[in-house]
Formats: C-alpha cells, structure tokens, sequence
C-alpha cells in the first residue's frame, strides 16, 4: 500500500476540507521529505497543512482524511 500526501486548505468548517492530492510514494521516508519540503515552501500565513496517509488508494485516502474523530480527553497529570 501506498503512501498519499494531501495538501489540506483551510475550508469553511471544520467539518469541510479541502483535500489536494500532491503524490504518492512506496517509502514512508520519500514521503516524509517530500511533506517536509512542501512545509518548508509554504508561507506560514497560509494556513495549510500536509499530511500523510497509509491507504490502499486515493479514495480511501480521502475518507480517512475526511473522517471526524473525537478530541483525545486530557487528564489533569497529562497538562
């Protein structure tokens, strides 16, 4: 399976995202480099974020970024 790396632009919502697909690699290593160069062209101001995700393809890629998953609970000895 391969490695997706997502642009993500900030949308209207949380719930809304909007997803570009930027390649796809075999190494996770190629895939790291690749985010990391991406992050490293991006102005800061732009607020757009590069992910990486396992998946079996683009559209499963997708989902999972699209997925909504609660907020991790913080304990108090966690702060």
């Amino acid at each position: 399976m391969p490695y997706f790396v997502y642009k993500i632009a900030p949308g209207v919502s949380k719930i809304v995202k909007n997803l570009e697909p930027l390649d796809d690699f075999e190494k996770f290593k190629e895939a790291k480099n690749f985010a990391k160069e991406k992050r490293q062209e991006e102005d800061s101001d732009a607020g757009n974020i590069y992910k990486i995700i396992f998946a079996e393809n683009s559209i499963d890629a997708e989902e999972k970024l699209q997925e909504q998953r609660e907020e991790s609970i913080v304990r108090e000895w966690e702060k």
